[in-house]
């Protein structure tokens, strides 16, 4: 796999530990954070959809 180097501050690099298990790499953690974030954004779409439209449930078809 191709690496790259990305600047972050100590803070974040702390955080990151702090979130990661034992053993994880930081590209692993990142991954798993992505991860969750997309998972977040579908469901907060979701929510402003349930907010904003008129829905029929399905079992009243």
């Amino acid at each position: 796999m191709e690496q790259t180097t990305i600047q972050i501050s100590k803070e974040t690099r702390e955080k990151l530990k702090k979130v990661g298990r034992k053993g994880q790499t930081y590209d692993e953690i990142i991954e798993n954070l992505l991860e969750i974030s997309k998972k977040a954004i579908f469901f907060n779409g979701l929510d402003r959809i349930a907010d904003t439209e008129e829905f029929v449930p399905l079992d009243s078809l």
